[in-house]
């Protein structure tokens, strides 16, 4: 434990120049006094720590110090080696730079861990875009992909329905999800998503923006998933399930959240076991389809309008295999 503290203390400050105790204890999730011994443990070592002392001040390495990865675990090797996504990396155009990298770091690695890239490639292999899905990256990826890393103000032109629409964009970051790339990015003062296979022209402009540091893209991305997928279902139906119609209802629903609130929210299981239970959903259509393929696990209730679509195919099956 303290040996893998120590690499991370020493790999920060070769990383940012000069930190203080206290950030490096923040960083570290550990106290002050444990920094302190720590860094004499390093200087111990023969590391050249040297502390700058006044309000400025904080630990830095003499010299240009740099250290090489003889410290990664095996595990930690094999995890680097995973980590570099080469297909989405590619799709942004960043495919020679995660293979210098690689290079790079492999030349690092003492001799019995350079064996580390080719035992994750054949172990585990990432396969982003769901099933029959076209895999063409978008056209404008890489472009975006540009600006995104270079904090470059572009002008979006943009499919939305039957119009193209063009806007000025801060483009904070894109996002890969179930294979379909989009970027979030920073339209006056709000903070706006495009589907980028949607896009349909980019011009990166001269000017540069100032990126809020504070603004976290995973948690955005959550918060903003979570909240369409519920804005997407404005309607609701009442049904009946059995106890088969309830487990395969579980794949059939388009977000979790949804079938979690409608098991808890069910009534009680009746004398074979059927529950009542109100489904939110998209659309009288859309729920059509859904519970079309539970077959005789579901009755609906209402509304009177699918209950008659539902009718009307059981008199259709009915006749077709009567």
């Amino acid at each position: 434990m303290r040996a893998s503290r120590l690499i991370s203390l020493l790999l920060l400050l070769q990383s940012r120049g000069s930190m203080t105790a206290s950030e490096l204890a923040r960083e570290l999730e550990v106290s002050e006094r444990t920094v302190y011994r720590d860094v004499l443990a390093l200087s111990a070592a023969g590391v050249p720590v040297y502390a700058d002392r006044g309000r400025a001040g904080g630990y830095r390495l003499l010299g240009g110090y740099r250290t090489r990865l003889t410290g990664l675990t095996r595990d930690e090797a094999e995890a680097l080696f995973l980590a570099g996504l080469p297909g989405p990396a590619g799709e942004m155009g960043l495919a020679d730079a995660v293979a210098s990298a690689e290079l790079k770091v492999l030349a690092a690695l003492p001799p019995a861990l350079r064996d580390a890239p080719a035992r994750a490639g054949q172990r585990f292999h990432l396969d982003v875009p769901g099933w029959f899905r076209e895999t063409t990256p978008p056209l404008w990826l890489p472009e975006l992909a540009r600006a995104v890393w270079g904090d470059r103000v572009v002008e979006l032109r943009y499919r939305r329905g039957d119009r193209e629409v063009t806007r000025q964009v801060q483009p904070y970051g894109l996002v890969l999800k179930s294979g379909v790339w989009y970027l979030v990015g920073r339209v006056g003062d709000d903070v706006r998503t495009y589907r980028v296979d949607r896009v349909t022209g980019v011009e990166v402009g001269d000017e540069h923006f100032d990126r809020d540091e504070g603004f976290d893209l995973a948690g955005h991305w959550r918060e903003q998933a979570g909240s369409f997928l519920r804005t997407m279902l404005r309607a609701e139906v009442a049904v009946r399930l059995s106890p088969a119609g309830l487990r395969q209802l579980r794949h059939l629903v388009d977000a979790p959240f949804v079938y979690d609130e409608l098991v808890a929210a069910a009534s009680p299981p009746d004398g074979q076991g059927w529950v009542m239970a109100r489904l939110p959903v998209e659309s009288v259509q859309v729920a059509y389809h859904q519970l079309l393929g539970l077959g005789p696990e579901v009755e609906v209730l209402g509304p009177p309008e699918l209950r008659r679509l539902f009718a009307e195919s059981a008199d259709r099956l009915a006749a077709l295999y009567r």
